[in-house]
């Protein structure tokens, strides 16, 4: 907050209630005052008054009153007198304040800034006239990192990842709900999905050891323009969707690394259901067993190698031609053919999607 916009206010004050009227810092400094001498002096003593009571307080011929006490001590406002009318002289002024403050945070505040536009709350047109008022870098590499915790977000989550970013002007941290929390970060061009996944998980491995919270992250694509964020924001809330239904044990889900998944993601229910009627045979794929299908996801991971995945299995050779030759009588397909196991494993996919019935953005 500029100390000269509030001194513009403290002038206008002035002349309405005919009284020495300022503003201190949290440390007790005089940062604005109508009497211009006493800009610098310092309150030494009712700083821990005010702390503890976060009310109007009485201290050296003055006032005092916190701008707003639901955000912690930052500004006190203080009007000359001790009087009833100093205390309420000086509750007016607080109140001009701090409303004059909010104002001046939302429009000149980047993090504010920011996350207008990841929530496309402000016009692309006015994202560059307001990019230049706040000297925001509006061609510059950025990635968003969608963190999603298990538990309800509270203040701490949010201030330990304002600790891993301290460079405000280059890194957002935000709030977007109770569970979600977004990262802005300006990154290199050479950077790719290995290091961001890194930072992802050294973020995840803190959140566990200092809150011991477990969290999932979303990451998007590299973006270089400003008015491209929230793209990249909505792909890290897609990863986290689409990984969330199809690579449950996963922690970082990154966009570029979907594949199919994000495909099957896009695609209208009515679609996918006519794809699986298409593809099986009534009710053959609901006689599946868990042994069946845990079959056929170790042959998949083998490259559809039988003996491989006898092998992994510790079952013979011809037991699992036998499984693989149920599963070709049930559903028509025979998983030996490249073909077949393509239409298989995304038809299995598919139903996956189905019953896991995401939220789509």
């Amino acid at each position: 907050m500029s100390n000269r916009f509030f001194q513009g206010i403290v002038y206008q004050l002035k002349e309405s209630i005919d009284r020495v009227v300022g503003v201190i810092d949290e440390n007790g400094s005089i940062i604005s005052c109508s009497d211009l001498i006493k800009i610098g002096e310092v309150f030494e003593n009712v700083i821990p008054s005010i702390t503890a009571s976060m009310e109007c307080v009485t201290d050296s011929g003055y006032t005092f009153k916190p701008l707003d006490s639901k955000s912690g001590l930052e500004y006190v406002a203080f009007v000359e007198g001790t009087d009833p009318a100093a205390e309420k002289f000086v509750s007016i002024v607080a109140l001009t304040l701090a409303n004059t403050k909010q104002y001046f945070d939302e429009k000149y505040d980047k993090n504010n800034f920011v996350k207008n536009v990841l929530l496309d709350n402000i016009l692309p047109g006015d994202i560059y006239i307001k990019s230049k008022e706040l000297h925001f870098e509006t061609e510059a590499y950025r990635v968003a990192m969608l963190i999603r915790l298990s538990d309800k977000s509270d203040v701490s989550a949010f201030d330990i990842l304002q600790g891993l970013f301290p460079e405000k002007q280059k890194d957002f941290i935000i709030n977007v709900n109770e569970t979600d929390l977004v990262l802005v970060k300006e990154v290199k061009s050479s950077n790719d999905n290995k290091d961001l996944e890194k930072l992802a998980k050294s973020i995840i491995d803190i959140l566990s050891s200092e809150l011991y919270l477990k969290s999932y992250i979303g990451i998007g694509t590299i973006v270089d323009n400003v008015k491209d964020l929230p793209r990249t924001f909505k792909e890290a809330q897609v990863a986290l969707e689409v990984g969330k239904v199809f690579d449950t044990e996963k922690f970082i889900i990154s966009y570029d690394n979907l594949g199919i998944g994000r495909l099957i993601y896009q695609l209208p229910t009515t679609l996918c259901e006519m794809f699986l009627s298409e593809v099986f045979k009534k009710g053959s794929i609901e006689s599946l067993d868990y042994e069946t299908l845990f079959t056929i996801q170790k042959f998949f991971e083998n490259n559809l190698n039988v003996s491989e995945t006898s092998r992994k299995l510790f079952v013979h050779r011809n037991t699992l031609v036998y499984r693989l030759e149920k599963i070709r009588k049930l559903t028509g397909l025979d998983l030996r053919r490249f073909d077949h196991a393509i239409i298989f494993k995304v038809a299995l996919m598919v139903k996956r999607y189905l019953v896991s019935n995401p939220t789509k953005f």
